[in-house]
Parts: structure tokens; C-alpha cells; sequence
């Protein structure tokens, strides 16, 4: 069962009307959420990005995910649907693209969504191989915040990293500047700073990222947002990636080795990540 525009359609009743924009052009954007213990985790940072995406691409939510709370129970009513998520955790997708057609100049504003479902499953195993992309830059852009937009960009950064056999690939912008990874934000932590990259690089506003800030403003930690090369990265003591699947130590990048798994400030972010996802 999923939820396409606020109705509940067999999996294999389903089908995309044609003409779609989302197909054609990429006109929108889509969330990735996990549902857990009644409610979606990192709520309010998932929605604040829906409505920039929205916003960016002036288009118009519709009432069922017009507020974190609308969203939160848009996804509550399929999630309910599925008893096999009674008492496990949920990813839960939501694609969201412009209705109409039209060539590039589109003729409205509203937006079709699609919402599914699978099983979620956490990894905070640590990245033993990480290395700089080489074949992909990123650019900033008026949406490349959100996901969905430079989809195909990633698609050829993960091409990358599994040629190099690696376990994770760290994306630069076209100035030379660390983003993120593939499908996670990236940070690292030098004396009692946890630096991560701006949105000025072309990266995604990582959820996650901003939820552990949020939650260690009583700590004696200070985060620093900039533009940082990767000669940066690598004067770290600790590297980690973040998103809804978990928090990451990086062990390698290229040929520098970290102990970021041994880390007291990281471990003090995973314990009180967890706390909060009680």
C-alpha cells in the first residue's frame, strides 16, 4: 500500500499518469524520513527543508503536508496501513514533483506527491576507505540544498566509489571546497571545534548535522560552518559522515589514517544522539 495524493493505492494498482514532470524535467524534490516510535524523526529539520525546496521551486504544499505536524501525519496514516512497522522502524519516501505539463515553463504551481514505505535499517558501522571524488564536482545552486535536483550528479559519485572499492566517497565543490558524501553530510572535529561545511559548496542541508547541534548547545563544543579545503579535513583528529541511517566514523581518507572511532567528542555525539531518539 502506498499514498499517492492523499489516496491509498495498492502497490499493484499504481501507475504514473503521463504527461509527468517529475519524469521529464526532474521538477521537484523528495524527503527521506525515517518513522519510529510513533513519529518521524528530525521532524522539524525535514519539514524546514520541504518548504525551502518548495518555496525555491514555487510550488504550493499541499494541505496533507503543509506543516511538520500535516507531514508527520501523512505518514503515521500509511505507516498504519503496515502492520509489519507495528514495532519496527520505517523509511519512508516521499517524492514530490510539479503537476501539468508544459515544456521547460511550467503551467502550475501544485504539486503531485507520492509517498512508500521499506524497512529501515541503521548503519553506524565505521568507513574503513574514503577518498576525494575525482570525476564529479558539485555546484551551488538556488535548490542544491535539497535532494532530488542534482540527483544525478551522486549517481556518478557512487559510480566512483564503488570502482575505487571504497566505502565511502567524499564530494568537493567546482572551487575545490569539501561538501559532503553521496548520501551524508560530512564534519570533522579538531581540539574542541566540530567543523562542517556551508551550503556555499553545492552540499545538501544535512537533518541530521543540524539535529546534533541542536542537542549539544549545552556542551563546551563549538561548530563551525565555512568553506573548507580538503587539506582541512585532513588536519583532523576525527572525520564522520551523518544522515537519517546513522553517524559514521571515518577510519581513512586517501592515504591519512584518523582514530575517529575512538574519539571522546564523537562518542559523547552518539550517546546523546541516541538519548534523544528514545
Amino acid at each position: 500500500m502506498l499514498l499517492y495524493n492523499g489516496l491509498l493505492v495498492a502497490d499493484s494498482d499504481f501507475a504514473l499518469p503521463l504527461p509527468n514532470r517529475g519524469l521529464y524535467f526532474n521538477d521537484g524534490f523528495f524527503e527521506t524520513l525515517v518513522w519510529d516510535a510513533g513519529g518521524v524523526r528530525y521532524l522539524p529539520y525535514h519539514w524546514q527543508r520541504m518548504q525551502r525546496a518548495a518555496a525555491a521551486l514555487s510550488l504550493t504544499l499541499p494541505p496533507e503536508l503543509a506543516s511538520a505536524q500535516a507531514l508527520a501525519a501523512t505518514a503515521g496514516r500509511l505507516v498504519h496501513q503496515h502492520t509489519e512497522y507495528t514495532h519496527a522502524a520505517a523509511r519512508v519516501r516521499l517524492q514530490l514533483w510539479r503537476s501539468g505539463g508544459g515544456l521547460y515553463t511550467p503551467t502550475s504551481s501544485n504539486p503531485d506527491w507520492l509517498l512508500t514505505l521499506q524497512p529501515f535499517t541503521a548503519n553506524d558501522t565505521p568507513v574503513l576507505r574514503a577518498a576525494f571524488a575525482e570525476s564529479v564536482r558539485l555546484q551551488a545552486s538556488p535548490v542544491s540544498f535539497c535532494k532530488g535536483p542534482s540527483a544525478l550528479t551522486y549517481v556518478l559519485a557512487a559510480q566512483e566509489r564503488a570502482r575505487q572499492e571504497l566505502d565511502e566517497i567524499i564530494l568537493v565543490s567546482g572551487a575545490g571546497y569539501v561538501a559532503e558524501t553521496v548520501a551524508a553530510a560530512i564534519a570533522w572535529i579538531r581540539d574542541t571545534t566540530i567543523y562542517y561545511p556551508a551550503e556555499a559548496s553545492g552540499c545538501v542541508a544535512g537533518t541530521r548535522l543540524a539535529h546534533l547541534r541542536r542537542i549539544t548547545q549545552h556542551l563546551n563544543l563549538s561548530w563551525r560552518e565555512g568553506l573548507f579545503l580538503p587539506a582541512d579535513l585532513l588536519e583532523a583528529e576525527a572525520v564522520f559522515t551523518a544522515n537519517i541511517t546513522g553517524i559514521r566514523a571515518v577510519q581513512q581518507v586517501g592515504q591519512v589514517l584518523f582514530h575517529s572511532e575512538q574519539h571522546p567528542i564523537l562518542a559523547q555525539l552518539r550517546t546523546l544522539d541516541a538519548a534523544a531518539n528514545r
